[in-house]
């Protein structure tokens, strides 16, 4: 899947990054890490959903961001460690999340609250077994995305 949308164009406005996964399966945790690395470093609120997304719907939904964007492990038969900024309409052709809740129902009740740009970045992951850690590969792939952050809201 190529890149559809890029970082230095979408972000404007006031900024939520929303990273959401499960830190103890290994590749699945790449939203809560890329989120702890970038906190205080950007221009931007950035919540750590962990592995429970719905229980931060109604602080995202109280800040009233203009640009929403969530970072998430996605299968989307790329390589591990690609990734790709897609509208949520965008999985339910493309990609599977690897968690309970939809992304589109959540970015769907989210949109019906309030009027916010939403984006996904969407990571392939490697190996997302319980008590993994990250592959290198994606610790790559977070290293760059954390530039390319610091890069695009630092600017604003």
């Amino acid at each position: 899947m190529k890149k559809k949308y890029n970082l230095n164009r979408i972000v404007k406005g006031k900024i939520v990054l929303f990273g959401i996964g499960n830190t103890l399966r290994g590749d699945d945790g790449i939203g809560p890490f890329l989120i702890e690395n970038l906190k205080n470093n950007v221009n931007a609120v950035c919540i750590n959903g962990e592995n429970a997304p719905e229980n931060y719907v109604g602080k995202i939904i109280q800040i009233k961001p203009d640009t929403l964007i969530i970072i998430d492990a996605i299968h989307f038969n790329g390589k591990p460690g690609e990734y790709s900024i897609m509208r949520p309409i965008d999985l339910i052709d493309q990609g599977l999340t690897t968690h309970d809740i939809s992304l589109v129902k959540l970015t769907e009740y989210i949109k019906r609250h309030i009027n916010t740009d939403i984006y996904i970045l969407g990571v392939q992951p490697h190996k997302i077994g319980l008590g993994t850690s990250l592959s290198e590969c994606m610790q790559k792939t977070i290293n760059i995305l954390e530039k390319e952050f610091i890069n695009a809201l630092n600017d604003k």
